[in-house]
Protein backbone atom coordinates (compact mmCIF):
# COMPACT_ATOMS: atom_id res chain seq x y z
CA UNK A 1 0.00 0.00 0.00
CA UNK A 2 0.97 3.26 -0.19
CA UNK A 3 3.24 4.91 2.60
CA UNK A 4 2.45 8.11 4.66
CA UNK A 5 5.29 9.64 6.10
CA UNK A 6 5.75 10.11 9.66
CA UNK A 7 7.47 13.41 9.54
CA UNK A 8 10.34 14.81 11.31
CA UNK A 9 7.47 16.33 14.98
CA UNK A 10 6.37 12.43 15.26
CA UNK A 11 10.24 11.35 14.57
CA UNK A 12 11.23 13.46 17.63
CA UNK A 13 8.87 11.79 20.00
CA UNK A 14 9.96 8.43 18.92
CA UNK A 15 13.62 9.55 19.28
CA UNK A 16 12.99 10.95 22.65
CA UNK A 17 11.29 7.95 23.81
CA UNK A 18 13.92 5.64 22.56
CA UNK A 19 16.74 7.57 23.85
CA UNK A 20 14.56 7.87 27.55
CA UNK A 21 14.74 3.62 27.55
CA UNK A 22 18.17 4.23 27.03
CA UNK A 23 18.72 6.41 30.20
CA UNK A 24 16.84 3.73 31.94
CA UNK A 25 19.13 1.35 31.41
CA UNK A 26 22.04 3.19 31.48
CA UNK A 27 20.82 4.57 35.18
CA UNK A 28 20.81 1.11 37.06
CA UNK A 29 23.57 -0.63 35.15
CA UNK A 30 25.51 -0.02 37.97
CA UNK A 31 23.04 -2.07 40.81
CA UNK A 32 22.78 -4.61 38.20
CA UNK A 33 26.37 -5.19 38.02
CA UNK A 34 26.69 -5.84 41.70
CA UNK A 35 25.80 -9.95 41.45
CA UNK A 36 23.89 -12.33 38.93
CA UNK A 37 21.53 -12.46 41.92
CA UNK A 38 20.73 -8.62 41.77
CA UNK A 39 20.99 -8.58 37.76
CA UNK A 40 18.04 -11.32 37.72
CA UNK A 41 15.95 -10.78 41.22
CA UNK A 42 16.72 -7.39 42.01
CA UNK A 43 17.38 -8.36 45.64
CA UNK A 44 13.63 -7.84 46.54
CA UNK A 45 13.45 -3.83 45.82
CA UNK A 46 10.72 -3.63 43.38
CA UNK A 47 7.32 -2.34 44.95
CA UNK A 48 4.26 -4.24 44.79
CA UNK A 49 2.46 -1.69 42.41
CA UNK A 50 5.34 -1.69 39.72
CA UNK A 51 5.57 -5.38 39.75
CA UNK A 52 2.13 -5.77 38.66
CA UNK A 53 2.56 -3.14 35.87
CA UNK A 54 5.74 -4.80 34.67
CA UNK A 55 3.59 -8.24 34.42
CA UNK A 56 0.96 -6.32 32.79
CA UNK A 57 3.28 -4.69 30.07
CA UNK A 58 5.03 -7.98 29.82
CA UNK A 59 2.27 -10.07 28.89
CA UNK A 60 0.75 -7.41 26.75
CA UNK A 61 3.04 -6.37 24.28
CA UNK A 62 2.83 -5.86 20.70
CA UNK A 63 1.54 -8.81 19.86
CA UNK A 64 -1.55 -7.63 22.27
CA UNK A 65 -1.39 -3.60 20.72
CA UNK A 66 -1.98 -4.58 17.28
CA UNK A 67 -3.15 -8.14 17.27
CA UNK A 68 -6.29 -7.30 19.72
CA UNK A 69 -7.58 -5.04 17.87
CA UNK A 70 -7.55 -6.74 14.60
CA UNK A 71 -8.99 -9.53 15.81
CA UNK A 72 -11.71 -6.90 17.05
CA UNK A 73 -11.52 -5.52 13.55
CA UNK A 74 -11.75 -8.50 11.52
CA UNK A 75 -14.14 -10.65 13.59
CA UNK A 76 -15.52 -9.54 17.15
CA UNK A 77 -14.75 -9.24 20.75
CA UNK A 78 -15.04 -13.05 21.53
CA UNK A 79 -11.07 -13.29 22.25
CA UNK A 80 -11.97 -11.09 25.80
CA UNK A 81 -12.49 -14.09 27.53
CA UNK A 82 -8.62 -14.60 27.52
CA UNK A 83 -8.58 -11.10 29.86
CA UNK A 84 -10.77 -12.47 31.81
CA UNK A 85 -9.65 -15.89 32.90
CA UNK A 86 -6.56 -14.26 33.32
CA UNK A 87 -8.27 -12.48 36.43
CA UNK A 88 -10.26 -15.73 37.07
CA UNK A 89 -6.86 -17.72 37.63
CA UNK A 90 -5.09 -14.53 40.38
CA UNK A 91 -6.74 -16.60 43.76
CA UNK A 92 -5.63 -19.68 42.77
CA UNK A 93 -1.99 -18.65 41.40
CA UNK A 94 -1.95 -16.72 45.53
CA UNK A 95 -2.84 -19.56 47.20
CA UNK A 96 -1.58 -22.44 45.60
CA UNK A 97 1.50 -21.50 43.69
CA UNK A 98 3.07 -18.53 44.61
CA UNK A 99 4.23 -20.20 48.05
CA UNK A 100 6.37 -22.84 46.43
CA UNK A 101 8.32 -20.25 44.56
CA UNK A 102 8.79 -18.15 47.24
CA UNK A 103 9.41 -21.03 49.55
CA UNK A 104 12.19 -22.16 47.63
CA UNK A 105 13.61 -19.16 46.86
CA UNK A 106 14.08 -19.66 43.72
CA UNK A 107 15.91 -17.59 40.90
CA UNK A 108 14.31 -19.35 37.75
CA UNK A 109 10.67 -21.26 37.78
CA UNK A 110 12.68 -24.53 36.71
CA UNK A 111 14.11 -25.30 40.07
CA UNK A 112 11.58 -26.00 41.03
CA UNK A 113 10.94 -28.49 39.11
CA UNK A 114 14.30 -30.48 39.78
CA UNK A 115 13.38 -30.36 43.60
CA UNK A 116 10.06 -31.79 42.51
CA UNK A 117 11.11 -33.68 40.23
CA UNK A 118 14.82 -34.68 38.86
CA UNK A 119 17.47 -32.22 36.93
CA UNK A 120 16.46 -33.05 33.76
CA UNK A 121 12.87 -32.28 33.75
CA UNK A 122 14.32 -28.44 35.13
CA UNK A 123 16.70 -28.47 32.06
CA UNK A 124 13.68 -29.45 29.54
CA UNK A 125 11.44 -26.68 31.46
CA UNK A 126 13.98 -24.55 30.93
CA UNK A 127 15.22 -24.77 27.16
CA UNK A 128 10.92 -25.26 26.12
CA UNK A 129 11.00 -21.57 28.07
CA UNK A 130 13.73 -20.62 25.59
CA UNK A 131 12.37 -21.95 22.42
CA UNK A 132 9.35 -20.63 22.91
CA UNK A 133 10.49 -16.88 23.90
CA UNK A 134 12.84 -17.16 20.81
CA UNK A 135 9.74 -17.41 18.61
CA UNK A 136 7.84 -14.71 20.81
CA UNK A 137 10.40 -12.21 20.95
CA UNK A 138 10.41 -12.84 16.66
CA UNK A 139 6.76 -12.24 16.60
CA UNK A 140 7.35 -9.07 19.08
CA UNK A 141 10.42 -7.52 16.75
CA UNK A 142 7.97 -8.67 13.89
CA UNK A 143 4.33 -6.44 14.49
CA UNK A 144 6.49 -2.82 15.05
CA UNK A 145 8.78 -3.49 11.97
CA UNK A 146 5.35 -4.34 10.68
CA UNK A 147 4.32 -0.88 11.67
CA UNK A 148 6.42 1.53 10.62
CA UNK A 149 7.32 -0.19 7.43
CA UNK A 150 4.08 0.61 6.21
CA UNK A 151 4.01 3.84 6.68
CA UNK A 152 7.69 4.76 5.81
CA UNK A 153 9.84 3.54 3.08
CA UNK A 154 12.34 2.68 5.96
CA UNK A 155 13.94 -1.17 5.46
CA UNK A 156 12.56 -3.50 7.50
CA UNK A 157 15.96 -4.93 8.36
CA UNK A 158 17.11 -1.10 9.65
CA UNK A 159 13.76 -1.24 11.58
CA UNK A 160 14.06 -4.98 13.52
CA UNK A 161 17.74 -3.93 13.98
CA UNK A 162 17.06 -1.00 15.74
CA UNK A 163 13.99 -2.03 17.38
CA UNK A 164 15.71 -5.25 18.90
CA UNK A 165 19.24 -3.48 19.16
CA UNK A 166 17.85 -0.90 21.87
CA UNK A 167 15.97 -3.41 23.91
CA UNK A 168 19.46 -5.62 23.89
CA UNK A 169 20.92 -2.71 25.15
CA UNK A 170 18.95 -1.70 27.98
CA UNK A 171 18.10 -5.37 29.19
CA UNK A 172 21.74 -5.64 29.06
CA UNK A 173 22.87 -2.54 31.16
CA UNK A 174 20.31 -2.66 33.96
CA UNK A 175 19.15 -6.24 34.51
CA UNK A 176 15.94 -6.84 35.78
CA UNK A 177 15.67 -3.83 37.78
CA UNK A 178 15.99 -1.80 34.60
CA UNK A 179 13.49 -4.07 32.79
CA UNK A 180 10.67 -3.66 35.59
CA UNK A 181 11.44 0.12 35.71
CA UNK A 182 10.99 0.64 31.54
CA UNK A 183 8.15 -1.82 31.43
CA UNK A 184 6.13 0.98 34.39
CA UNK A 185 6.82 3.90 31.94
CA UNK A 186 6.09 1.30 28.63
CA UNK A 187 2.70 0.21 30.15
CA UNK A 188 1.84 4.44 30.84
CA UNK A 189 2.92 4.79 27.48
CA UNK A 190 1.10 2.23 25.70
CA UNK A 191 -2.24 2.70 27.97
CA UNK A 192 -1.94 6.46 26.77
CA UNK A 193 -1.68 5.45 23.27
CA UNK A 194 -4.62 2.96 23.16
CA UNK A 195 -6.92 5.95 25.04
CA UNK A 196 -5.47 8.18 21.94
CA UNK A 197 -6.43 6.44 19.21
CA UNK A 198 -10.00 5.55 20.70
CA UNK A 199 -10.93 9.48 21.28
CA UNK A 200 -9.33 9.90 17.76
CA UNK A 201 -11.44 8.09 16.31
CA UNK A 202 -14.50 8.83 18.01
CA UNK A 203 -14.05 12.21 17.15
CA UNK A 204 -13.26 11.72 12.85
CA UNK A 205 -16.60 9.09 13.04
CA UNK A 206 -19.46 11.21 12.60
CA UNK A 207 -21.96 10.13 15.59
CA UNK A 208 -18.80 9.28 17.63
CA UNK A 209 -19.42 6.62 20.17
CA UNK A 210 -23.10 5.98 19.57
CA UNK A 211 -22.06 5.26 15.88
CA UNK A 212 -19.25 2.75 16.81
CA UNK A 213 -21.81 0.62 19.10
CA UNK A 214 -24.77 1.18 16.50
CA UNK A 215 -22.12 0.04 13.69
CA UNK A 216 -21.42 -3.40 15.76
CA UNK A 217 -24.10 -4.41 16.80
CA UNK A 218 -25.55 -4.61 13.62
CA UNK A 219 -22.81 -6.51 12.12
CA UNK A 220 -21.92 -9.09 15.03
CA UNK A 221 -18.56 -7.47 16.27
CA UNK A 222 -19.29 -8.08 19.96
CA UNK A 223 -20.75 -11.00 20.92
CA UNK A 224 -23.56 -12.71 19.72
CA UNK A 225 -24.94 -16.24 20.17
CA UNK A 226 -22.66 -17.59 17.51
CA UNK A 227 -19.80 -17.13 19.87
CA UNK A 228 -21.23 -19.45 22.50
CA UNK A 229 -22.47 -22.48 19.44
CA UNK A 230 -19.88 -25.53 20.45
CA UNK A 231 -20.89 -27.05 16.97
CA UNK A 232 -18.92 -23.59 14.77
CA UNK A 233 -16.07 -25.03 13.43
CA UNK A 234 -15.58 -21.69 11.79
CA UNK A 235 -14.33 -20.28 14.93
CA UNK A 236 -14.06 -21.17 18.66
CA UNK A 237 -16.53 -20.53 20.73
CA UNK A 238 -16.44 -18.63 24.30
CA UNK A 239 -16.58 -21.46 26.46
CA UNK A 240 -12.97 -23.31 24.53
CA UNK A 241 -11.48 -19.84 24.58
CA UNK A 242 -12.07 -19.55 27.89
CA UNK A 243 -10.93 -22.72 28.71
CA UNK A 244 -8.32 -22.52 26.45
CA UNK A 245 -6.98 -19.21 27.94
CA UNK A 246 -7.28 -20.74 31.38
CA UNK A 247 -4.28 -22.97 30.52
CA UNK A 248 -2.58 -20.69 28.33
CA UNK A 249 -2.64 -18.14 31.35
CA UNK A 250 -1.39 -20.80 33.77
CA UNK A 251 1.87 -21.49 31.72
CA UNK A 252 2.71 -17.62 31.52
CA UNK A 253 2.31 -17.03 35.05
CA UNK A 254 3.85 -20.68 36.73
CA UNK A 255 5.44 -21.80 34.25
CA UNK A 256 7.32 -18.83 32.05
CA UNK A 257 9.79 -17.80 33.99
CA UNK A 258 9.55 -13.97 32.67
CA UNK A 259 6.70 -13.57 34.76
CA UNK A 260 7.81 -15.91 37.49
CA UNK A 261 11.09 -13.87 37.89
CA UNK A 262 8.82 -11.19 39.32
CA UNK A 263 7.67 -13.41 42.11
CA UNK A 264 11.25 -12.97 43.44
CA UNK A 265 11.73 -9.35 42.85
CA UNK A 266 9.00 -7.79 45.49
CA UNK A 267 10.06 -8.17 49.12
CA UNK A 268 7.32 -10.31 50.68
CA UNK A 269 4.48 -12.84 49.46
CA UNK A 270 1.70 -10.51 50.34
CA UNK A 271 3.51 -8.03 47.97
CA UNK A 272 3.80 -10.54 45.39
CA UNK A 273 -0.01 -10.97 45.78
CA UNK A 274 -0.58 -7.42 45.57
CA UNK A 275 1.48 -7.65 42.35
CA UNK A 276 -0.90 -10.24 40.47
CA UNK A 277 -3.83 -8.07 41.70
CA UNK A 278 -2.75 -5.37 40.21
CA UNK A 279 -2.26 -7.31 36.85
CA UNK A 280 -5.26 -8.54 37.11
CA UNK A 281 -6.98 -5.16 36.97
CA UNK A 282 -5.39 -3.96 34.14
CA UNK A 283 -6.07 -7.04 32.39
CA UNK A 284 -9.89 -6.15 32.74
CA UNK A 285 -8.86 -2.50 31.80
CA UNK A 286 -7.68 -3.92 28.44
CA UNK A 287 -10.71 -5.33 27.34
CA UNK A 288 -12.57 -1.85 26.37
CA UNK A 289 -9.47 -0.39 25.39
CA UNK A 290 -8.09 -2.65 22.74
CA UNK A 291 -11.18 -4.59 21.72
CA UNK A 292 -12.94 -1.39 21.33
CA UNK A 293 -10.52 0.07 19.26
CA UNK A 294 -10.78 -2.88 16.79
CA UNK A 295 -14.53 -2.03 16.72
CA UNK A 296 -13.50 1.57 15.97
CA UNK A 297 -11.67 1.00 13.23
CA UNK A 298 -14.25 -1.36 11.64
CA UNK A 299 -16.72 1.46 12.08
CA UNK A 300 -14.21 4.08 10.74
CA UNK A 301 -12.98 2.01 7.48
CA UNK A 302 -16.47 0.87 6.54
CA UNK A 303 -18.10 3.95 6.87
CA UNK A 304 -16.33 5.36 3.49
CA UNK A 305 -12.51 5.99 4.16
CA UNK A 306 -11.82 2.28 2.47
CA UNK A 307 -7.97 0.75 3.62
CA UNK A 308 -5.86 0.74 0.43
CA UNK A 309 -5.61 -2.48 -1.62
CA UNK A 310 -3.46 -5.11 -0.28
CA UNK A 311 -3.38 -4.22 3.49
CA UNK A 312 -1.68 -6.40 6.14
CA UNK A 313 -4.38 -6.26 8.20
CA UNK A 314 -1.92 -6.40 11.49
CA UNK A 315 -0.76 -2.80 9.94
CA UNK A 316 -4.51 -1.21 10.72
CA UNK A 317 -3.64 0.42 14.03
CA UNK A 318 -0.46 2.42 12.40
CA UNK A 319 -2.32 3.37 9.50
CA UNK A 320 -5.21 4.73 11.10
CA UNK A 321 -2.42 6.62 13.71
CA UNK A 322 -0.52 8.12 10.76
CA UNK A 323 -3.46 9.03 8.17
CA UNK A 324 -5.96 10.48 10.94
CA UNK A 325 -4.04 11.67 14.10
CA UNK A 326 -1.70 15.13 14.40
CA UNK A 327 1.99 15.15 14.34
CA UNK A 328 3.59 14.60 17.48
CA UNK A 329 0.39 12.33 18.49
CA UNK A 330 0.83 9.64 15.88
CA UNK A 331 4.81 9.90 17.27
CA UNK A 332 3.44 9.52 20.53
CA UNK A 333 1.46 6.38 19.72
CA UNK A 334 3.93 4.91 17.50
CA UNK A 335 6.01 4.79 20.46
CA UNK A 336 3.50 3.18 22.08
CA UNK A 337 3.94 0.47 20.34
CA UNK A 338 7.58 0.67 20.84
CA UNK A 339 6.77 0.52 23.93
CA UNK A 340 4.62 -2.33 24.17
CA UNK A 341 7.01 -4.54 21.89
CA UNK A 342 10.46 -3.29 24.26
CA UNK A 343 8.84 -4.61 27.37
CA UNK A 344 8.20 -8.31 25.93
CA UNK A 345 11.81 -7.88 24.55
CA UNK A 346 13.46 -7.37 27.37
CA UNK A 347 11.46 -9.39 29.38
CA UNK A 348 12.14 -12.29 27.31
CA UNK A 349 15.72 -11.93 27.39
CA UNK A 350 16.18 -11.24 30.67
CA UNK A 351 14.78 -13.98 31.53
CA UNK A 352 16.28 -16.46 28.44
CA UNK A 353 19.63 -15.42 30.07
CA UNK A 354 18.49 -16.28 33.85
CA UNK A 355 17.28 -19.89 32.48
CA UNK A 356 20.66 -20.61 30.69
CA UNK A 357 22.74 -18.88 33.28
CA UNK A 358 21.52 -20.64 35.95
CA UNK A 359 19.57 -23.27 35.16
CA UNK A 360 22.19 -24.82 32.94
CA UNK A 361 26.06 -22.90 33.16
CA UNK A 362 25.89 -23.23 36.96
CA UNK A 363 23.94 -26.26 37.72
CA UNK A 364 25.94 -27.85 35.58
CA UNK A 365 29.03 -26.35 34.99
CA UNK A 366 30.08 -26.55 38.15
CA UNK A 367 30.72 -29.69 38.10
CA UNK A 368 32.65 -29.85 35.46
CA UNK A 369 35.10 -27.02 36.93
CA UNK A 370 33.61 -23.60 35.47
CA UNK A 371 33.20 -21.14 37.57
CA UNK A 372 29.83 -19.97 38.47
CA UNK A 373 28.49 -17.72 35.83
CA UNK A 374 29.08 -13.55 36.05
CA UNK A 375 27.19 -10.78 34.97
CA UNK A 376 29.35 -10.51 32.06
CA UNK A 377 28.13 -14.50 30.87
CA UNK A 378 24.43 -13.65 31.53
CA UNK A 379 24.89 -10.19 29.18
CA UNK A 380 26.33 -12.37 26.71
CA UNK A 381 23.22 -14.69 26.38
CA UNK A 382 21.21 -11.94 26.33
CA UNK A 383 22.87 -10.42 23.06
CA UNK A 384 22.62 -14.00 21.35
CA UNK A 385 18.68 -14.06 22.39
CA UNK A 386 18.17 -10.92 20.49
CA UNK A 387 20.00 -11.75 17.53
CA UNK A 388 18.33 -14.59 17.03
CA UNK A 389 14.98 -13.49 17.47
CA UNK A 390 15.63 -10.62 15.27
CA UNK A 391 16.53 -13.36 12.50
CA UNK A 392 13.16 -14.69 13.07
CA UNK A 393 11.25 -11.62 12.89
CA UNK A 394 13.10 -10.64 9.72
CA UNK A 395 12.06 -14.43 8.12
CA UNK A 396 8.12 -13.23 9.43
CA UNK A 397 8.86 -9.88 7.47
CA UNK A 398 9.98 -11.73 4.41
CA UNK A 399 6.50 -13.98 4.66
CA UNK A 400 4.40 -10.98 4.99
CA UNK A 401 2.58 -13.17 7.94
CA UNK A 402 -0.82 -11.77 9.08
CA UNK A 403 -3.45 -12.51 12.05
CA UNK A 404 0.03 -12.77 14.47
CA UNK A 405 -2.02 -13.82 17.38
CA UNK A 406 -2.45 -16.64 16.24
CA UNK A 407 0.54 -17.79 15.45
CA UNK A 408 1.75 -17.19 18.57
CA UNK A 409 -1.04 -18.73 20.51
CA UNK A 410 0.44 -21.65 18.45
CA UNK A 411 3.44 -21.42 19.07
CA UNK A 412 2.25 -21.07 23.18
CA UNK A 413 -0.12 -24.10 22.86
CA UNK A 414 3.25 -26.33 21.59
CA UNK A 415 6.04 -25.14 23.47
CA UNK A 416 4.45 -23.67 26.43
CA UNK A 417 1.23 -25.13 28.18
CA UNK A 418 2.19 -29.19 28.20
CA UNK A 419 4.83 -27.60 30.66
CA UNK A 420 2.19 -25.97 32.46
CA UNK A 421 0.68 -29.43 32.98
CA UNK A 422 3.58 -30.14 34.50
CA UNK A 423 3.87 -27.86 36.98
CA UNK A 424 0.43 -29.03 38.15
CA UNK A 425 1.30 -32.24 38.82
CA UNK A 426 4.09 -30.81 41.03
CA UNK A 427 1.59 -29.11 42.86
CA UNK A 428 -1.46 -31.00 43.06
CA UNK A 429 -0.84 -34.02 43.36
CA UNK A 430 1.70 -36.49 45.59
CA UNK A 431 2.03 -39.42 43.05
CA UNK A 432 3.60 -37.54 39.77
CA UNK A 433 6.97 -38.43 39.66
CA UNK A 434 10.12 -37.53 37.50
CA UNK A 435 10.07 -40.26 35.02
CA UNK A 436 5.66 -40.05 34.53
CA UNK A 437 5.88 -36.92 34.50
CA UNK A 438 8.92 -36.50 31.24
CA UNK A 439 6.61 -39.15 29.30
CA UNK A 440 3.72 -37.06 29.79
CA UNK A 441 4.90 -34.16 28.94
CA UNK A 442 6.20 -35.75 25.35
CA UNK A 443 2.70 -37.61 25.15
CA UNK A 444 1.17 -33.46 25.58
CA UNK A 445 3.43 -32.00 22.94
CA UNK A 446 2.88 -34.78 20.36
CA UNK A 447 -1.16 -34.32 21.21
CA UNK A 448 -0.67 -30.43 20.60
CA UNK A 449 1.11 -30.76 17.36
CA UNK A 450 -1.08 -33.57 15.95
CA UNK A 451 -4.12 -31.63 16.67
CA UNK A 452 -2.72 -27.97 15.57
CA UNK A 453 -1.79 -30.35 12.15
CA UNK A 454 -5.13 -31.32 11.88
CA UNK A 455 -6.42 -27.35 11.84
CA UNK A 456 -7.92 -27.31 15.47
CA UNK A 457 -7.76 -23.86 16.79
CA UNK A 458 -5.41 -22.71 19.08
CA UNK A 459 -7.37 -22.71 22.49
CA UNK A 460 -8.23 -26.16 21.39
CA UNK A 461 -4.89 -26.94 20.90
CA UNK A 462 -3.68 -25.51 24.39
CA UNK A 463 -6.75 -27.53 25.71
CA UNK A 464 -5.47 -30.82 24.61
CA UNK A 465 -2.28 -30.07 25.33
CA UNK A 466 -2.72 -29.60 28.97
CA UNK A 467 -5.16 -32.60 29.53
CA UNK A 468 -3.15 -35.10 27.68
CA UNK A 469 0.00 -34.18 29.70
CA UNK A 470 -2.04 -34.06 32.84
CA UNK A 471 -3.80 -37.28 32.64
CA UNK A 472 -0.74 -39.06 31.31
CA UNK A 473 1.93 -37.61 33.25
CA UNK A 474 -0.48 -38.89 36.39
CA UNK A 475 -1.21 -42.59 35.17
CA UNK A 476 2.65 -43.18 34.11
CA UNK A 477 4.00 -41.88 37.02
CA UNK A 478 1.28 -44.67 38.98
CA UNK A 479 2.99 -46.81 36.28
CA UNK A 480 6.64 -46.42 36.81
CA UNK A 481 5.80 -46.37 40.65
CA UNK A 482 4.49 -49.77 40.54
CA UNK A 483 7.08 -51.00 38.53
CA UNK A 484 10.21 -49.23 39.88
CA UNK A 485 9.56 -47.96 43.55
CA UNK A 486 9.28 -44.37 44.60
CA UNK A 487 11.64 -41.42 45.24
CA UNK A 488 12.40 -41.36 49.08
CA UNK A 489 13.26 -38.01 48.85
CA UNK A 490 9.44 -36.17 51.04
CA UNK A 491 7.84 -33.74 48.79
CA UNK A 492 5.04 -33.29 50.45
CA UNK A 493 6.34 -29.82 51.39
CA UNK A 494 6.56 -28.46 47.94
CA UNK A 495 2.69 -29.89 47.28
CA UNK A 496 -0.89 -28.49 48.30
CA UNK A 497 -0.46 -31.21 50.92
CA UNK A 498 2.28 -29.68 53.19
CA UNK A 499 2.13 -25.72 51.76
CA UNK A 500 3.03 -24.37 55.49
CA UNK A 501 6.00 -27.23 55.72
CA UNK A 502 9.28 -26.48 55.81
CA UNK A 503 11.44 -28.41 53.07
CA UNK A 504 14.42 -29.63 52.83
CA UNK A 505 16.03 -29.28 49.48
CA UNK A 506 17.38 -32.38 47.81
CA UNK A 507 21.28 -31.78 47.99
CA UNK A 508 21.06 -30.44 51.64
CA UNK A 509 19.64 -33.89 52.97
CA UNK A 510 22.31 -36.04 50.78
CA UNK A 511 24.29 -34.20 52.65
CA UNK A 512 22.97 -34.32 56.15
CA UNK A 513 22.98 -37.83 55.80
CA UNK A 514 26.34 -38.27 54.88
CA UNK A 515 27.48 -36.12 57.95
CA UNK A 516 25.29 -38.70 59.93
CA UNK A 517 27.21 -41.94 58.63
CA UNK A 518 30.44 -40.43 59.23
Amino acid sequence: MDTVELGLVNWGVIILYLLGMLGVGIYFTRRASASTDSYFRAEGRIPAWAAGFSIYATTLSAITYMSTPEQAYLNDWAYAAGNLAIFAIVPLLIHFYIPFFRKLNVTTAYDYLEERFNPLIRVLGSLMFVLFHIGRIAVVVYLPTLAITSVTDMSPLLVAGLVGALAVLYTFLGGIEGVIWSDVIQGIILLAGAVVILVAGFLAIDGGLGTVISDGMADGKFITGANWDLTNTAAAAIPIIFIGSVFNNLYQYTGSQDVVQRYQTTASLKDTAKSLITNGILALITIPLFYGMGTMLYSYYARGTSLPEGVNTSAIVPYFVVSVLPAGLAGLVIAAILAAAQSTLSSSMNSISACLTVDVWNRFGQSRGLKPASVGVARGIIIVAGLLGVGVALYLVSTNQAETWNLFLSIMGLFGVPLAAVFALGIFTRRANGAGVLLGLAAGSVAAWIAQSNGANPFTVSTIGFLVTLAAGYLLSLLWSAVRGSDDHDITPLTIFGTDTAYTRRGTAAEEAAADRR
